[in-house]
């Protein structure tokens, strides 16, 4: 009894020294470092920026970061894992010198293009480094297709221009030939008439393009569109003899801007004449189906190959170049149609076959049966509302664009 209660009293002797060695211990190791802070404000200065934004802290872990660092990919789990960034904000520590990097970002399995960025990387306050990057993939994209456009648009313009100075010397040369000069005089009319349509299409595709929205769309009725887009295809279409056969829903109406509708719709047509053979038909209709307006217009043309159709609403693009120059054609009519419908909220497709001929649908959102009542209550009760330099302007587009296809 007495060895048994002597060693109970060492047991506990022994227990009582660990615990105050574990409490003298547990109070003489320092707390871990917390954390430096972000100087007042930086956060809520990035909760405001349109740019990804990355705080780094002096060990490069991610203190702070909008919420598109992780949707592009360079956050993951708290880590920057973007390696060149990394690698930056190591030698802007380093030096404090601000450093910029353009970077392209894979999008992923199942895409062929990469997201081009570009970063800027700099000191924020004494220990922690920012990271912003913006995603300049659009702006690239449009960079490009601006060049194109104006690589397209000189050569284009070379053709006719040169083709009058060669006609403009060969009149100069058959002066004592009136029957020549005659003949060339014809031509000169034919490639300036030609120029000033490629100058046009021009002008109204970049208006077009500047301009995606309607400011002060109107109420529309599409039969009324219809007419006029024929009556300018008309004298075209007869000295080919080819008809032209129109049928319109009556209740097919849209919001937006008549003469752009007439425009495109004529260009349609003229498209079809252009590439139908002699003695055939072109039908134009207008549908209402549902909360669409559908403008069709079919011939029965060569058709258009089934690899150039996902291509032909491109500017400058000629399924068949030659018939187009022959014609007068200056490859931006269908990029106008696209443009024209994109503006009012609709697009435009085809269906084709070779040998068969085509059908081009216009789809507009259709106006709803209330607005157009209440427009026509409008216009009844005041019909000359509108201010007069609108209707000047409507006026003189349109008889820019009679020209265009008169």
């Amino acid at each position: 009894m007495i060895v048994g209660g002597g060693l109970g009293l060492v047991i506990g002797a022994v227990a009582v020294a660990a615990s105050r060695l574990s409490e003298r211990t547990f109070r003489t190791v320092p707390p871990s470092p917390e954390p430096p802070a972000l100087p007042a404000g930086v956060g809520d200065v990035l909760a405001v920026l349109k740019s990804i934004a990355i705080v780094l802290d002096p060990s490069d872990a991610v203190v702070n970061n909008s919420a598109s660092a992780v949707s592009y990919g360079l956050v993951r789990h708290g880590e920057l894992v973007h390696t060149e960034l990394r690698q930056l904000a190591r030698q802007v520590r380093r030096d404090g010198e601000i450093r910029e990097v353009d970077l392209e970002l894979s999008r992923g399995f199942g895409t062929t293009t990469n997201t081009l960025m570009k970063a800027r990387v700099a000191p924020l306050g004494a220990r922690h480094i920012l990271v912003l990057a913006e995603d300049h993939t659009a702006a690239r994209r449009v960079e490009e297709v601006r060049r194109d456009f104006v690589a397209n648009v000189s050569h284009e313009l070379k053709t006719p221009v040169g083709g009058i100075a060669l006609l403009a010397e060969a009149v100069l040369d058959a002066r004592d030939d009136p029957e020549a000069v005659s003949r060339f005089a014809g031509r000169i009319q034919v490639e300036s008439t030609r120029l000033t349509r490629l100058v046009k299409e021009i002008v109204d595709l970049s208006r077009l393009q500047v301009a995606d929205t309607l400011h002060e769309p109107e109420l529309v009725e599409i039969p009324g569109v219809i007419a006029e887009a024929v009556d300018r295809v008309g004298v075209a279409a007869g000295a080919r003899d080819i008809s032209l056969e129109t049928s319109a829903d009556p209740r097919a109406s849209v919001f937006g801007d008549a003469e752009l509708l007439v425009t495109a719709v004529a260009n349609l047509v003229s498209n079809a004449v252009n590439y139908s053979e002699a003695g055939t038909r072109v039908a134009v209709a207008a549908r209402r189906v549902g909360d669409t307006v559908e403008i069709t217009v079919s011939d029965q043309g060569q058709g258009i190959p089934v690899p150039e159709q996902s291509r032909i609403f491109e500017r400058f693009y000629r399924v068949d170049a030659a018939r187009s120059r022959a014609t007068g054609g200056t490859g931006l009519g269908l990029a106008i149609v696209k443009h024209v419908c994109a503006t009012h909220g609709g697009d435009v497709s085809v269906w084709s076959e070779e040998g068969h001929g085509s059908t081009f649908t216009m789809r507009l959102p259709a106006a709803s049966d209330r607005g157009a009542a209440d427009s026509d209550r409008q216009d009844a009760a005041d019909p000359d509302d509108r201010p007069q330099e609108r209707q000047s302007d409507r006026h003189t587009v349109g008889t820019a664009q009679g020209e265009q296809h008169g």
